[in-house]
């Protein structure tokens, strides 16, 4: 029977991607085993807080950086084997590419026409096959009130919009925005999620939407969080129909379960059980429970080292249940809540995870609450470079410069 690669049917597919940059001697993991799969038409985005890794994420997936090791791959074409010229045909062909700036991906001195079509013109394309393109593209955007306006004379959203059919004038497979509407009002940054979805829907385009900001997750269909350089959370979201009749939008938060058997705990839950270095692991039937570690911390205690300390009253030992199989303690890393669960003859399948669903807003904007989305949240302005945009000489889209350290 032949075994199927890992991911084999996803467009994009990281597997154990390790990324270790030197700075001044000194090496900085931006990347630490993170796993992640991302199907064909998908609309997601990735969420973290600064330094989480996920502008590092982003780097490699546009074909700027390489992985240190591990599997990185996008519509079937290999990453960390890619050599020179062919990653300049990926970033043509394959990849598109949306800055926070849109000035990045435009030219002051052309108009949003001159701007749409010039992509096309320096990879070949022929002048009745950039027309076509161009002219579904001022439709598909809404742009047809200011396809010969230059830059200076177009509003924030209307630059953004227009530079995104910069970045798809090429019939890319997949778009990879990095914070696409960091620097826009409410009312431009819900227009240009609206052109995302358009473009999502109509031309079957896989869109990652690369924040800081949670609430950009409310736009999309799923929403993966990471953190320490791993995929910590996920939220899939879906529409349901209630008793009445009425569209429900329902989110299901859960804890991803990497393939080494990998989870990290939210930070909240382990503080309030005051859960360090170890825990001990509970098989039932149908769960695994996690508890602190009663016993190895009164030992610790006992031999004076004060690790793992639990307070009196906070340790909450596991109920007996008749089926229940005890696990010894499991090693877990204090300051990212990680853990690695024991399983039984062969390799813990991919996508397991755990989780609570949630019912969110009505699909008319009523009843019930909004679903929260989990994930870090925090200040991190992505890669950004002064790199000249897409229109280099050779045809390339631009890509973000990297940061000093590498870090996401």
């Amino acid at each position: 029977m032949t075994t199927l690669a890992y991911g084999h049917d996803a467009q994009i597919v990281c597997d154990n991607l390790l990324r270790i940059y030197q700075s001044e001697g000194v090496e900085v993991v931006a990347l630490q085993g993170l796993d992640l799969l991302v199907d064909p038409g998908e609309l997601l985005a990735i969420i973290g807080a600064s330094g989480s890794g996920k502008s590092t994420l982003l780097r490699i997936l546009s074909g700027l950086d390489r992985p240190t090791a591990g599997v990185a791959r996008v519509a079937g074409q290999d990453l960390l084997t890619m050599r020179a010229a062919d990653r300049l045909r990926y970033r043509r062909q394959v990849v598109g590419f949306l800055y926070q700036q849109a000035a990045q991906n435009l030219l002051p001195y052309l108009d949003a026409q001159e701007n749409l079509v010039l992509p096309m013109l320096l990879a070949g394309v022929e002048r009745s096959e950039r027309e076509r393109r161009a002219g579904r593209l001022v439709e598909l955007l809404d742009l047809g009130d200011v396809r010969e306006h230059r830059l200076a004379q177009l509003s924030g959203g209307q630059q953004q919009r227009v530079a995104l059919g910069v970045a798809l004038a090429n019939d890319p497979q997949v778009l990879l925005a990095d914070e696409p509407t960091g620097e826009l009002d409410s009312a431009s940054a819900d227009r240009v999620f609206a052109a995302l979805r358009t473009v999502n829907t109509e031309l079957g385009v896989t869109v990652v939407v690369v924040t800081h900001d949670a609430l950009v997750s409310e736009h999309v269909h799923r929403t993966i969080g990471i953190r320490d350089g791993r995929t910590s959370s996920e939220v899939v979201r879906r529409t349901d129909v209630d008793e009445e009749g009425r569209e429900l939008l329902v989110a299901e938060e859960y804890a991803v379960l990497d393939r080494a058997g990998r989870l990290q705990l939210p930070r909240d839950f382990t503080a309030a059980l005051d859960m360090r270095d170890r825990v001990r692991l509970d098989l039932t039937p149908d769960h695994i429970g996690v508890w602190p570690a009663a016993r190895g911390q009164a030992a610790d205690r006992a031999r004076g080292t004060h690790r793992g300390e639990a307070r009196r009253g906070e340790v909450h030992e596991p109920r007996p249940h008749a089926h229940r199989a005890e696990r010894p303690a499991a090693r877990a890393d204090e300051r990212a809540g990680r853990g690695l669960l024991p399983h039984k003859g062969g390799e813990t399948g991919a996508g397991r995870r755990w989780g609570r669903g949630r019912r969110g807003q009505t699909a008319d904007g009523s009843g019930g609450p909004r679903a929260q989305d989990g994930g870090p949240s925090g200040q991190d302005g992505g890669p950004s470079g002064q790199d000249g945009g897409p229109h280099a000489e050779d045809g390339e889209q631009a890509l973000p410069a990297r940061e000093e350290d590498g870090r996401g």
